[in-house]
């Protein structure tokens, strides 16, 4: 398996303070190839950089081992509570626009944006 994963971050308020990603940069069988499990921990190891002392939870929010375009979104629902999602596609605008369409479906309709785009070469070699 291989490829990426979005992590991220909450204070002790349940509030999300940070997101961030890792993803494999080169295809299985280079020096830059992870794992998933080897991308969930890069992600999480990140995370913690940049939470510092004010990390009080983190998780992923996704992870993948395929090959593809990922799109990271956010956006705020009627409570302005804020959602963040990942979108994956075989294009860099299908994977926007499923992101977006979570975002939607999730009632956060409200500042949509994405606010990370990236490709990761996954386990399948494309």
């Amino acid at each position: 398996m291989g490829g990426d994963a979005v992590a991220i971050g909450y204070n002790a308020d349940g509030v999300w303070t940070s997101v961030t990603y890792f993803s494999s940069g080169a295809a299985k069988g280079s020096s830059n190839y992870k794992t998933e499990a080897e991308a969930r921990e890069e992600a999480l190891r990140d995370l913690k950089k940049r939470g510092g002392e004010g990390l009080a939870r983190s998780e992923i929010l996704s992870s993948s081992d395929a090959t593809g375009f990922v799109a990271v979104g956010r956006g705020a629902d009627k409570s302005r509570k804020d959602q963040n999602v990942v979108g994956r596609g075989k294009s860099q605008k299908e994977a926007d626009e499923n992101a977006m369409a979570e975002l939607k479906k999730r009632g956060a309709i409200k500042s949509q944006k994405i606010v990370y785009r990236y490709f990761s070469h996954g386990s399948d070699g494309r």
